[in-house]
């Protein structure tokens, strides 16, 4: 009889769970599907690319989210990663608008004569594909290894992450011979797939295509987050002087980690910079990183739903601001984000979530349960089999 009762609530927990999961995946598909084949009917091209761009940010804030909502990593270099798998697509399609033995414009005016040997492996587009985040991937996990080996976290790693970004930003700009320096890359007139990138056409290739990179980014980082690896995250942001008393190495979750945010950072400059048309080095200055940052601030940390949202919202009042205030757009930005921070310290996500979670969660039927643990590990099956659990 005790070990019915025992298992009753965690029956109902586990059947929470699978709710939870079933309303979620629903609500993504709905989402996405209203993105793809109701949006375009509503909004002109012009107003349609602006939201593609948006939704490539909204990606690189889910890379944001994942190393400093969960693991509490406050990086504000993520636009080296960024600008890397922008290039990386970008020299690509240079590459492919040519003829054979061609060699881009820019080239001519510094006396360059041969294609430079780093760019020869872009004449592939499988290359090109893996390049756009397992460069960003490599870049960032070697960085991490240097930095977190010597256990430095807390705002010297923010303080690291932004030399960092001002070493490749002032590299970028001097190599006007090699990647055309400050001008940067132009996409827009180049060729893909037999067709001009800057063509309404391709416009919308690349607009579908940033909705599923989205939709697929979120369940990466939903699948790294809502298990064991997550809470070895949370137990790291949390106390990882304790993490590490435990046995395990906070060294090697952090590395990977910041490698996997910087793979998702890359694959979102990449389809930014198909549809703003250019990449340069500016998307490698300080202020543009740390946008990306308040970006999940203003969503909500540590719950991947705001790091989107705040992205979408935040560049679209930027953007309305900007046409209908041009002279003033920039306080607008500046009061909202101070209102945020003041009155929502946990973004709009967990502002909604004090105020309407219980009745939400009450009207699906997804009541709380009292349990400390909702999965299959042995912390939850060694409570619920204890003689203390079954007498209650």
């Amino acid at each position: 009889m005790t070990t019915d009762v025992a298992v009753q609530p965690r029956r109902a927990a586990k059947a929470s769970q699978k709710r939870k999961l079933t309303i979620e995946i629903v609500a993504v598909v709905a989402i996405a599907l209203f993105l793809v084949l109701v949006l375009p009917l509503l909004l002109s091209g012009f107003r349609l690319n602006l939201v593609g761009r948006f939704l490539a940010l909204a990606i690189v804030a889910l890379g944001i989210d994942l190393i400093w909502g969960f693991t509490g990593l406050l990086s504000l270099g993520h636009g080296i990663f960024f600008a890397l798998g922008g290039y990386a697509f970008a020299m690509y399609l240079e590459l492919n608008t040519l003829g054979e033995g061609q060699l881009p414009d820019f080239f001519g005016l510094y006396g360059v004569t041969e294609l430079p040997w780093f760019w020869q492996p872009f004449n592939s587009f499988p290359f090109t594909l893996l390049a756009i985040f397992v460069i960003p991937a490599i870049v960032a996990g070697l960085l991490g290894y240097l930095v977190f080996r010597n256990r430095i976290r807390g705002v010297y790693f923010s303080i690291l992450t932004q030399a960092a970004l001002v070493v490749f930003y002032n590299f970028f700009n001097g190599q006007q011979k090699l990647i055309n320096g400050t001008n940067g890359l132009k996409t827009s007139t180049s060729v893909f797939m037999g067709q001009e990138v800057g063509s309404d056409s391709m416009r919308m290739v690349f607009y579908i295509t940033t909705v599923v990179a989205l939709v697929a980014m979120y369940a990466l980082c939903r699948w790294l987050t809502s298990g064991r690896f997550g809470r070895m995250l949370v137990a790291i942001r949390d106390d990882e002087n304790r993490v590490r008393f435990s046995g395990y190495d906070p060294t090697a979750f952090k590395v990977l980690v910041f490698a996997v945010s910087g793979a998702i950072a890359g694959i979102a400059g990449a389809l930014y910079t198909v549809q703003s048309g250019i990449i340069s080095p500016q998307f490698m200055d300080i202020a543009f990183s740390i946008e990306m940052v308040i970006w999940v601030a203003v969503g909500g940390r540590a719950t991947l739903v705001g790091a989107m949202l705040g992205a979408v919202l935040v560049n679209m009042a930027r953007s309305l601001l900007s046409e209908r205030f041009p002279d003033v757009w920039l306080f607008f930005q500046g009061a909202l984000f101070l209102i945020v921070v003041t009155t929502l310290p946990d973004g709009i996500i967990g502002w909604g979530r004090r105020s309407f979670g219980a009745a939400v969660s009450k009207a699906l039927g997804l009541a709380p349960t009292d349990l400390p643990y909702l999965d299959d590990t042995p912390e939850a099956e060694a409570i619920t089999e204890t003689p203390e659990f079954a007498e209650k």
